[in-house]
């Protein structure tokens, strides 16, 4: 995507790719598009840092377009703008690199490293991949979810506890697009993404026989002790 054309690769992921670090930053305000949230190749300084945004199940972000299929039309899968939606919703951060001076291609797998907290003993993170044009308009390329209480594994339920910092494997991304000169790589985190991914209640509890959830105020921390981060791979051509 982004190049029209058609690649080949032996295998996939594609052997031979750079993996390149781009680290989330800010000063502490990521929140909406009109936020300071970046992505950078510099290594996080010793200041900790957290953005922080109320995630409310009962008034959870919507989903617009995405890999998805068989809704029942409550979802129109593709590419959609997503500019509306990161400028308006207070509880999506987001992150986007300077624009490419001489284009990018990103193919293959995108792993996400979040170090993230929360006052409720459970809750959901989300990650969009989105490719931002010179103009502004803010294509979205894939997302994925992960569930807190799972983080050490589907086999097991660990719960957070207030104000604890932990490391979050975020379920991969994959993708194969061609970011052009004057495009930017961008990422939103959020709590939600609805109904492409089931809300999370927060309550700690099944989820799927509750009807009432809490609001939980979660937390993406940056920093050197943090270093939330995504791996891009990287194709030289």
């Amino acid at each position: 995507m982004g190049a029209d054309g058609l690649n080949t690769f032996a295998s996939w992921p594609p052997e031979g790719v750079e993996i390149v670090n781009l680290f989330l930053d800010s000063g502490g305000s990521a929140n909406t598009l009109n936020g300071d949230g970046v992505l950078t190749t510099a290594t996080p300084g010793s200041e900790e840092i957290a953005d922080g945004f109320a995630y409310d199940p009962m008034d959870p972000t919507t989903s617009y377009g995405g890999n998805v299929c068989c809704t029942g039309g409550a979802i129109q899968a593709g590419s959609f703008d997503q500019q509306e939606l990161e400028a308006s919703r207070q509880d999506i951060l987001v992150y986007t690199t300077e624009p490419f001076a001489d284009g990018l291609e990103v193919s293959g797998t995108i792993g996400i490293t979040l170090h993230v907290s929360s006052d409720a003993p459970d809750t959901d993170f989300t990650v969009k991949l989105i490719d931002v044009y010179p103009d502004g308009r803010a294509f979205n390329l894939d997302e994925t979810i992960q569930r807190a209480r799972y983080r050490d594994g589907y086999d097991r339920q660990v719960f957070m506890e207030p104000g604890q910092v932990y490391e979050l494997e975020v379920s991969p991304m994959s993708t194969s697009n061609y970011f052009a000169p004057g495009h930017s790589l961008r990422i939103e985190v959020s709590s939600s993404n609805f109904p492409r991914f089931t809300r999370n209640l927060n309550t700690g509890g099944r989820n799927y026989d509750e009807s009432e959830g809490i609001v939980a105020n979660n937390k993406v921390h940056h920093s050197a002790a943090y270093p939330s981060h995504i791996r891009i791979p990287v194709v030289s051509r």
